[in-house]
């Protein structure tokens, strides 16, 4: 397992803090993020998944996180971990959840890189995962470089060698235009001369793994006259 298959649960009644973690967790890339708002909405979840790790909320409107996180255990053991999230600063409050045995104890408002360095701690910790894979997002579309591999839509597409060459030169001048012959010498440094055409095919082929509809691609942009253009 990698970090970024970890599945994660995140519950708080802030539907703007959900929006935001949810955003947050699906940009830095992890790939299965649910959200709940309260205690009923959270047992019906951990009944139905398997999550590797919950952000808790401490308040919630329909009982007391603590007590939530106790039925927590009940139900798959103490394996998940757990973060409370919470505004309550009180050093109180902080000791009642590690004295139960949550994971980490995470007062808000936090920022958005220590709330990932925490949670990537306790996953890392958990799982003995040594490290990071090396991933990019394009829209939906995840891309795993160590695995040569790109998931969309629960879909897993593996990049040709060209395929990959050409894609990591886009992600790597994202927003940019690149013209037909900078990605020909990426693609065939001996030569570029005549592989228009061939670079064509590989970029509908890239469309086909990256795009929703691969027909109208939303990403994956042609710039008449100049090149290609990842967005």
């Amino acid at each position: 397992m990698t970090l970024h298959e970890c599945k994660i649960l995140v519950v708080d009644d802030e539907a703007a803090l959900l929006q935001m973690v949810e955003n947050l967790l699906k940009k830095e890339g992890y790939l299965h993020a649910d959200t709940a708002a309260d205690c009923k909405e959270t047992i019906q979840l951990i009944m139905q998944n398997d999550y590797q790790l919950v952000l808790l909320d401490v308040m919630l409107p329909d009982g007391d996180g603590f007590a939530l996180f106790e039925r927590i255990r009940k139900i798959k053991g103490s394996s998940l971990p757990v973060i409370f999230l919470s505004a309550r600063d009180e050093d109180q409050a902080r000791l009642k959840g590690l004295g139960l045995g949550a994971d980490d104890y995470i007062t808000k408002p936090f920022l958005p890189e220590e709330l990932l360095l925490r949670l990537r701690a306790v996953l890392k910790r958990t799982y003995h995962i040594d490290d990071i894979m090396e991933t990019d997002r394009v829209g939906k579309a995840f891309i795993n470089w160590d695995a040569g591999t790109i998931q969309a839509d629960g879909e897993d597409y593996t990049l040709t060698a060209k395929e990959y060459a050409l894609l990591k030169k886009l992600c790597e001048n994202r927003g940019r235009i690149l013209s037909i012959n900078v990605l020909c010498d990426t693609l065939w440094p001996d030569g570029s001369y005549g592989y228009e055409n061939s670079l064509m095919v590989h970029i509908r082929h890239l469309r086909e793994k990256l795009e929703e509809n691969p027909s109208k691609p939303e990403h994956l942009m042609t710039v008449r006259g100049l090149g290609y253009k990842l967005k």
